[in-house]
C-alpha cells in the first residue's frame, strides 16, 4: 500500500516522473538492487547476513575490465565473472558454515577483501570500450515500447527465486532455520549446506550484477556498486522481512525495492544530492527495523493488557 501511495504521490508533484522514458530508466536504476534483493531475501530468512554482495560487485566488474583488457572475448568473459562472483560466495559460505564465524563480520571482512582484490585488478582507471550489441541490450527496450529488455530477467529470476522460497521444501527449511536454526538441525534440515549454498548463489548474482552493471555503463571500474550493500538490506527489510530471521515473503520485498527506487528516482528528478539519497537509504533502514520492533511491543502490551482484563473481570 504504501508503495502505490509513494508512486501516486511521486506522478502528480514531481516532473516527468510518470514519463515511460523515466519508466525504463527506474526500471534499469532497481535491477541492481532487485537481482541481488533475490538471494539476500532467503539470507536473512535464515537469520544471518551478506554485506559484501556490492564488493563481489565491484571485484567481477574489474575483472571484466581486465578480462577485456587481455583479448578474452565478452562470450568468455560474462560466465567467467558469474563463476567467481560463486567463488567469493564458497569463501563466504566456508567461513561462516564451516569455521562458524559470525556472518556479519565476515562479511564486514570479504567487502573490504573484494572491494581491495578489485583495486589491485584494475586500479582507479576504467575499461570503456565493450561490445555495443551487448550494451545496447542491457540498456534498450522492447521493441518500441518503454519496457527495458532486462525485466524479462528480472521477472523470470524472481519467480524462480519466489517457488523455491514459498512453494518448496527448500524454502520451508529456510523459515525453520531462521526460527530456530538448532530445532531445525535435529529436526533433519542440514542447516550449515543450506546456508553454504545461499552464499554461493548470492555470490553467483553479484557477479552477475557486475556484469549487468559494466554493461549498462559501458565502464569497468573497481568501484562500480559501492554502498549498494545498504540500498538492498533497506529494501529487504521494508519488505517486511525480519532482521532476526523466520518472517517475510519476496513480494513485499519486490514492493520494498519499488518503493525505494521510486523515491530515490523521484527525488533525482527534484536534484536532490547523492549525499541526501544515502541519507534516506540510511534513515528508511533504522525504520524498517524500528518500526516493527515497536509493532511487536505494542501489541504484546495491549494483549497483556486484555488478559488482565480478563483475569480481572473473572473473579
Amino acid at each position: 500500500m504504501l508503495t502505490v501511495i509513494v508512486l501516486i504521490i511521486a506522478s502528480a508533484a514531481v516532473d516527468n516522473f510518470g514519463t515511460s522514458r523515466n519508466f525504463t530508466f527506474m526500471v534499469l536504476d532497481l535491477l541492481p538492487i532487485i537481482l541481488i534483493a533475490l538471494p539476500m531475501t532467503m539470507i536473512i530468512v535464515t537469520g544471518e547476513i551478506d554485506l559484501s554482495v556490492a564488493s563481489v560487485l565491484g571485484f567481477t566488474s574489474a575483472l571484466m575490465g581486465w578480462f577485456w583488457n587481455n583479448g578474452l572475448s565478452i562470450e568468455t568473459i560474462i560466465p567467467l565473472c558469474i563463476v567467481i562472483g560463486a567463488v567469493c560466495g564458497v569463501l563466504n559460505g566456508f567461513l561462516i558454515t564451516v569455521l562458524g564465524l559470525p556472518s556479519l563480520a565476515v562479511t564486514i571482512g570479504t567487502l573490504a577483501l573484494f572491494r581491495g582484490l578489485a583495486f589491485v585488478v584494475l586500479g582507479d582507471g576504467a575499461v570503456a570500450d565493450f561490445p555495443f550489441s551487448y550494451t545496447e541490450w542491457v540498456t534498450g527496450t522492447i521493441g518500441s515500447s518503454p519496457v527495458p529488455n532486462v525485466l524479462i530477467l528480472i521477472a523470470v529470476l524472481a519467480l524462480i527465486f519466489g517457488i523455491v522460497q514459498h512453494a518448496t521444501p527448500v524454502g520451508r527449511a529456510l523459515y525453520a532455520i531462521g526460527a530456530n536454526d538448532k530445532a531445525a538441525h535435529f529436526s533433519g534440515i542440514r542447516v550449515a549446506r543450506t546456508k553454504f549454498w545461499l552464499y554461493v548463489v548470492s555470490g553467483a548474482v553479484a557477479g552477475l550484477v557486475g556484469v549487468l552493471w559494466t554493461l549498462r555503463y559501458s565502464s569497468a571500474r573497481a568501484d562500480n556498486g559501492s554502498g549498494l550493500e545498504l540500498a538492498v538490506v533497506a529494501a529487504v527489510l521494508l519488505g517486511g522481512v525480519s532482521i532476526f530471521g523466520g518472517k517475510g515473503s519476496l513480494p513485499g520485498v519486490l514492493a520494498g525495492v519499488v518503493l525505494l527506487a521510486a523515491l530515490q528516482n523521484a527525488l533525482r528528478l527534484e536534484d536532490v544530492s547523492g549525499q541526501a539519497l544515502n541519507i534516506v537509504t540510511g534513515a528508511l533502514l533504522v525504520l524498517s527495523v524500528l518500526l516493527p520492533n515497536i509493532a511487536t511491543a505494542v501489541r504484546g502490551n495491549w494483549h497483556r493488557r486484555r488478559l488482565r482484563q480478563a483475569a480481572a473481570s473473572a473473579r
